[in-house]
């Protein structure tokens, strides 16, 4: 990826402990949509999964075949601190981009927003190409206007829609309702289906 964003941007953000972006806990919309599926044994792909609270909380849930991907190792080891138990395979080291294997599930969680807006039609096409027919893409996008200035990187929903609507069916884009309080009224919660 050509980006300042790399391994090294992502590593240090870590060691610096400047993770804004992490809120301590799953977000409700995400645990919300969670606690409605039924089929436990559905692969789901958590990308730039950072400290992993939707990780944790479906593998508590009894959700077994999650995998976790981060450009940056100091997520991945916090998170195989915390779940011991958690299956050290399904937690990867790599670029997203590279990644090749096919899920039922993809949750979007403060990944999109973290990428160099150049990369968003990149991004669509590679969750495209990494679900399983009828797959799906869910999470949460930000309503704010882009800036030059970021992560995080802001949207609209007429942008999301030219984005995405042409490989996937929109099943949801909608503002979120149940957004933690320093959101509230500036994201969107999502449902994206693979054409």
């Amino acid at each position: 990826m050509n980006s300042k964003f790399d391994k090294t941007y992502w590593e240090n953000k870590y060691i610096e402990n400047k993770t804004g972006w992490d809120i301590g806990y799953v977000s409700t919309p995400i645990k919300e949509y969670i606690n409605q599926l039924k089929d436990k044994n559905i692969s789901i792909l958590i990308p730039g999964a950072g400290n992993g609270h939707e990780v944790a909380y479906l593998y508590h849930q009894g959700f077994k075949n999650v995998t976790v991907i981060d450009i940056a190792e100091i997520p991945l080891k916090n998170l195989a601190e915390k779940i011991p138990e958690f299956p050290k395979e399904k937690l990867i080291n790599e670029d997203f981009f590279d990644h090749t294997k096919t899920y039922d599930l993809i949750i979007e969680q403060t990944f999109f927003c973290a990428i160099n807006p150049q990369m968003r039609n990149s991004y669509a096409s590679k969750m495209k190409s990494l679900l399983n027919k009828g797959g799906k893409l869910i999470g949460l996008l930000f309503d704010f206007e882009l800036t030059e200035e970021g992560p995080p990187f802001g949207g609209s929903k007429e942008e999301y829609l030219a984005l995405f609507s042409t490989i996937f069916n929109i099943k949801i884009l909608e503002e979120c309702n149940n957004s933690i309080k320093p959101r509230f009224g500036r994201e969107f919660f999502f449902i994206f289906e693979k054409k």
